[in-house]
């Protein structure tokens, strides 16, 4: 049985940069992250979401460095940076987490006015032309259950998510942490 690699990756403000062109592998794989350069990667940068769902399961040790000296974080400490740094950080964690659980490819999708783009199962993130199942199947919008939301916020997104023929769906995140997906769909009549 192959062991699977623990990545290490570096606190910076709101990222995490794993500094090796090999970790590469965990996005044309598995769809984590964003190679930076984009021509010829030396480095990987997670968003905080995904830094912490990796760590959660095992394939990521975080750490700040101080004095020149590494020092990990717990997994305590990172959902706390998280919650500190990032709007709402504990909810889009659930639901990033619940997606990825069930195998789908999630990214961010703030330029889609959301927190995600979802891509179906088995799809992998590729530059340039698209098949019509590579591309984003939904946008979600992850909210608490005791949010307060404007319609016009709503229907922006849909808008969006119509424009590159996906589907908007809201994920509304209870106190069980249980999420519940709603479609948002724009009727015109």
């Amino acid at each position: 049985m192959k062991k699977k690699k623990i990545w290490e990756g570096e606190l910076v403000e709101d990222k995490v940069i794993i500094w090796s062109p090999d970790a590469v592998e965990l996005y044309d794989k598995k769809g984590y992250g964003k190679p930076m350069p984009e021509e010829n990667p030396q480095r990987l940068e997670l968003d905080l979401v995904e830094a912490v769902y990796l760590a959660e399961k095992g394939r990521l040790k975080v750490y700040v460095k101080q004095n020149g000296e590494k020092n990990y974080l717990s997994l305590d400490d990172l959902m706390r940076i998280g919650q500190d740094r990032v709007l709402n950080f504990h909810t889009q964690f659930i639901v990033y987490k619940d997606l990825r659980d069930r195998g789908f490819l999630v990214k961010t999708g703030f330029k889609f006015g959301t927190h995600f783009r979802v891509y179906d199962r088995g799809v992998k993130l590729k530059r340039g032309p698209k098949a019509p199942h590579e591309h984003t199947k939904w946008v979600v919008h992850a909210v608490s259950e005791n949010a307060a939301f404007s319609l016009p916020e709503m229907s922006r997104a849909v808008r969006l998510a119509h424009n590159i023929r996906a589907k908007m769906l809201w994920a509304v995140v209870d106190k069980e942490n249980d999420v519940t997906y709603y479609e948002i769909t724009r009727i015109t009549p």
